[in-house]
């Protein structure tokens, strides 16, 4: 068996050469009030690109205002192109490389904010935004596989190298692979085959429309964490699919619903307490009497995404990105060593932007100062930031 590689060494990313093997990881930034870019989320990715990752991700990068999880988020058309190649400017210009999450958010979208009706599999109850998502017609599905082709030639234009389709947490995508959201009886529900017709179709729609331009990655649920969710089992089957339709350049593995369960991603403390209070009552007052049945709580460990993720590795053949309690050099010399071509993190680059230059430099002596508190999540209804270390406001 070959020795690992790593973690700092160069990679290949489809058409791409990082730096090294470290992804920033999507994270909601609450950094857009017009729904553009604004200086402010161009340094909230400045700083990781200095501190040494070989990419960057920005989230939220929604491709129609109807997709948005809130209506100040940003959505991809003409207008945001400016912004975006000035991020992109600014994050080459510390040698990092930059990709863009695009996707619809489906159900998890906030129809109330966003002042357009949501989409589902089926008529669903968002209890965060207190509105229904519509049933999604075919031609919804339609409109919304060519606005994911036209977000990523956005992401072309603006220099971006990368773009990451959202196929996790219950968002559109999502929605319809879950056995437990979806139950139309179409051709897009029913069997698994069916209910991975939209994942699979966004995903070449959008290889067709950036050729080798660019790299195409993907997230994908192995698990939603809700009993009648996506399993382990069935997410396997669709990565092969994923796989061997060969529109992308790696797959990133996360977990978890943003609908139902996510702290089934997250892991660590569940701040019910402080997210009730970013929200109006009386759905402040819900969120207080219920919410530990919707944040539940899950001990955090190093790495807590490895058990599942290693069947995947052990069934796969594209190159894949470990997500999930990635902190420190022993957690990144793990994921190589398990034979994981890239490793991303989140919130312990929030806590500390720095932190893999630091890595770099004092390996494992140097320990992040994310606490797994998660009094981070909260903060995406305002500005998405650590409130331990105030980073990257500090």
């Amino acid at each position: 068996m070959a020795d690992a590689p790593d973690v700092f060494s160069p990679a290949k990313l489809g058409p791409l050469t990082l730096r090294n093997r470290v992804i920033k990881a999507a994270t909601f930034e609450a950094r857009t009030p017009d729904a553009l870019v604004t200086d402010d989320l161009i340094e909230y990715h400045r700083l990781p690109a200095a501190g040494g990752v070989g990419m960057t991700t920005v989230a939220y990068c929604a491709v129609s205002p109807g997709g948005r999880t809130s209506g100040d988020g940003m959505w991809m058309r003409p207008e945001a192109v400016p912004g975006l190649r000035r991020l992109a400017e600014a994050v080459h210009a510390e040698g990092a490389a930059v990709s863009a999450q695009i996707g619809h958010a489906g159900p998890v979208a906030d129809a109330r904010s966003n002042k357009a009706t949501a989409l589902a599999p089926v008529r669903f109850f968002n209890p965060l935004a207190m509105r229904f998502a519509k049933k999604a017609t075919r031609d919804d599905i339609a409109d919304v596989t060519a606005a994911h082709a036209d977000a990523a030639r956005l992401a072309v234009d603006a220099g971006f190298d990368a773009v990451e389709i959202h196929l996790g947490h219950n968002y559109l995508a999502s929605s319809f692979l879950s056995p437990l959201i979806n139950r139309r009886d179409d051709e897009f529900g029913g069997s698994l085959q069916n209910r991975a017709k939209v994942a699979r179709g966004l995903v070449l729609a959008v290889r067709r429309a950036v050729g080798q331009q660019i790299a195409v990655t993907a997230k994908l649920n192995m698990a939603d964490g809700i009993r009648g969710g996506i399993t382990v089992d069935e997410a396997l089957i669709t990565a092969k699919w994923l796989q061997d339709d060969g529109g992308l350049d790696a797959l990133e593995l996360t977990a978890g619903s943003s609908l139902v369960n996510p702290m089934y991603l997250f892991r660590g403390d569940a701040p019910v307490k402080e997210f009730a209070g970013a929200f109006k009552p009386p759905l402040r007052w819900g969120i207080r009497m219920t919410g530990h049945k919707f944040f539940r709580e899950y001990p955090y460990r190093d790495a807590y995404l490895l058990r599942d993720a290693r069947l995947f590795r052990a069934e796969l053949s594209m190159p894949l990105i470990l997500l999930g309690g990635i902190t420190n050099r022993e957690t990144m010399d793990l994921a190589m060593a398990e034979g994981f071509e890239f490793v991303a993190m989140a919130r312990a680059l929030l806590a500390e932007p720095d932190l893999i230059n630091r890595i770099a430099a004092d390996g494992q002596r140097a320990r992040s100062a994310c606490t797994h508190c998660n009094l981070c999540m909260p903060t995406i209804y305002s500005r998405t930031r650590c409130v331990v270390t105030g980073a990257p406001d500090r």
